[in-house]
């Protein structure tokens, strides 16, 4: 029996199929399920014992469903490995406090990076040490290659572009990563769902989800109505001067970039520029007011040494963002921080979101954007 892996599965299909890649490689894998739900107590980690059982109670939300749990469940009774679900409410309550605070003070959260950095590469490697495992995996498309210090391996991008999901993994903790497997980096989804097929699995066909787990129906203003009761934030669309064009219902239906579902007409497209929390404002403006030429990036976390006046490095600022090449120089203001200069200005640059450093297809680490110079 090879080493013990813990493995964080969905039941969709890319880690049902890293849970037979790594079956087949011999390594002893437990699956582990992370419900999100209410419906059962809090599990405490590490602090607490946890008990290995199965929570069969319903909780039928977005991509941790109990039909989902369902799902992984069978993945896991066709291998022959142990299968644990375990109800981390507390966790994804953080997740989605974060995720209201952020509309709140106008920014564009990600709770899916901050589910990896507590939940994926936090909670799991807790659960990981109390099981005597000596590695964690998931089913992202990012690669890990060895380096010349063998405690620290390289992050790069996962082999299929289409599906890489390096911009979302840049907030491990640098010391984990000799512990971390991506069994799917070196592959193409196709192979992914043709392996799975052939080894008999029915979530195969199984359709990615690309909802937030708890905002299954995409009804992020209806969401942030029943966790925080968002009141008072009805205010002006203004454009760039200052003039009220109308009015809104809330400034967290909207976020920078976004074009569709205004609910203002104009003789021709209109986008959001920014968000005025204190005053409620959601300026519009045309496409090309959306070029930013620097911004500020901070809470930074670096998976390599930090770059220093290195023009080779690129900088991806959404998750279906081109890398373009910047410049990284810290802040004089704040040592916390980094200011980005892109080679050409870059649009739909949005406070909340992550910017993430790359040199080539090796992540060198990131931060969150804070604030931007539009042209």
């Amino acid at each position: 029996m090879g080493e013990r892996v813990v493995l964080a599965m969905s039941g969709g299909v890319d880690s049902s199929a890293a849970a037979v890649l790594l079956h087949q490689q011999g390594y002893e894998v437990i699956g582990l399920f992370m419900r999100s739900g209410e419906s059962a107590p809090a599990c405490a980690l590490p602090s607490e014992q946890l008990l290995p059982v199965m929570n069969t109670r319903p909780n039928r939300q977005g991509c941790c469903s109990a039909d989902d749990a369902a799902d992984a469940r069978r993945v896991a009774d066709r291998l022959g490995i142990p299968f644990h679900s375990l109800d981390f409410q507390d966790g994804f309550r953080r997740i989605k406090d974060y995720f209201a605070d952020e509309y709140l003070a106008g920014r564009t959260p990600n709770p899916c990076v901050q589910c990896n950095n507590w939940l994926k590469f936090g909670r799991l490697w807790d659960f990981a040490r109390q099981v005597g495992a000596q590695k964690i995996a998931t089913g992202h498309y990012a690669q890990l290659q060895d380096t010349i210090d063998p405690t620290v391996p390289a992050l790069l991008r996962g082999s299929d572009r289409n599906k890489d999901q390096s911009y979302v993994l840049f907030g491990i903790r640098r010391q984990l990563l000799s512990s971390v497997m991506f069994p799917l980096g070196g592959y193409e989804k196709p192979e992914i769902r043709k392996l799975a097929a052939d080894s008999g699995l029915r979530v195969a066909d199984k359709k990615d989800s690309y909802e937030i787990c708890f905002v299954p129906d995409n009804d992020y203003a209806g969401f942030l109505k029943r966790h925080r009761e968002f009141s008072g934030t009805s205010g002006n669309f203004t454009d760039l001067e200052g003039n009220i064009l109308g009015t809104h219902d809330g400034f967290e239906r909207f976020t920078v970039g976004q074009r569709k579902g205004l609910g203002i007409a104009f003789g021709e497209p209109r986008f959001v520029i920014r968000i005025v929390p204190e005053t409620c404002d959601v300026v519009l403006g045309k496409r090309e007011d959306l070029q930013v030429s620097t911004f500020q990036a901070v809470d930074l976390n670096w998976l390599a040494d930090p770059p220093d006046q290195d023009h080779e490095i690129l900088v991806q600022v959404r998750y279906r963002h081109d890398a373009v090449p910047c410049r990284v120089e810290s802040s004089v203001e704040d040592g916390g921080s980094v200011i980005v200069t892109p080679e050409q200005p870059v649009y739909g640059v949005a406070p909340g979101q992550a910017a993430v450093f790359y040199r080539g297809t090796r992540v060198l680490g990131g931060g969150w954007i804070r604030s931007a110079a539009v042209l």
